[in-house]
């Protein structure tokens, strides 16, 4: 079953209806220029809201497999870490920055009790080594690029996922084929002009192992319950 993140929440209610939608990941955006960026305080009262006072599962463990595994394998391994996880506690929130200090994305993922962090800018995956938290990286890819090339630039031994976007977060949709190409051989996420409508056809043309949607469920730029249950169910098959 296909794996979902609603990104961008930007309040309780937001949260809380992907939750209750069944979404497996919670994006909350803490990206400078982003019109959705959280303060500090709205997103610990997200996190709150999500636990709910239940006792909460260990976050996902950093991994410690070697660098000299293939891509293919350690992207595979990421992917079975995040699904044992995932029937344990559910949804898993990510943190999504972009180009910011090392020192300020760990600050900010401890004071939130983040899960995960999503690195959405030109970060090196050096980087991605020195986090406190599990890291999604996102790919560009953009029209014309070589599946090849894309997969070519993936590093082994520090982030557990990579999300395929060639549009930084704008909402326009990759090329299918493209991102057909790179999740035919690696659990790829898929982000990008994805909708309740839209998302099925995608699905099963590209096959990805998740997806990652903000502004298809929104209505007049604000998070959209309706849709939010539409999406995931669309997505999951229910």
């Amino acid at each position: 079953m296909t794996r979902v993140k609603i990104c961008g929440c930007m309040r309780v209610q937001d949260a809380m209806a992907a939750k209750k939608a069944g979404a497996d990941f919670v994006g909350l955006m803490f990206a400078p220029d982003s019109r959705r960026k959280l303060t500090i305080e709205r997103a610990q009262a997200i996190v709150a809201a999500l636990e709910d006072g239940e006792r909460r599962q260990p976050r996902p463990p950093l991994l410690s497999v070697g660098h000299d595994e293939s891509v293919e394998a350690w992207f595979q391994h990421g992917a079975d870490a995040l699904d044992r996880i995932l029937t344990r506690r559910r949804p898993l929130t990510v943190g999504v920055f972009e180009d910011q200090p090392l020192e300020e994305i760990n600050a900010i993922a401890e004071a939130c009790n983040l899960d995960m962090v999503q690195l959405s800018g030109d970060e090196p995956w050096a980087e991605c080594v020195l986090a406190n938290r599990q890291v999604i990286k996102a790919v560009e890819a953009p029209e014309g690029v070589a599946p090849e090339e894309i997969i070519a630039d993936l590093e082994t031994g520090a982030a557990i996922a990579f999300l395929l976007d060639g549009s930084r977060g704008t909402g326009v949709a990759m090329d299918p084929d493209i991102a057909k190409a790179v999740a035919a051989r690696l659990p790829a996420w898929l982000a990008g002009g994805l909708t309740p409508e839209n998302v099925v056809e995608a699905l099963e043309y590209v096959q990805p192992w998740a997806v990652d949607v903000s502004s298809g469920v929104e209505t007049d730029g604000v998070k959209d319950a309706l849709k939010i249950h539409a999406f995931v169910a669309a997505a999951k098959g229910q």
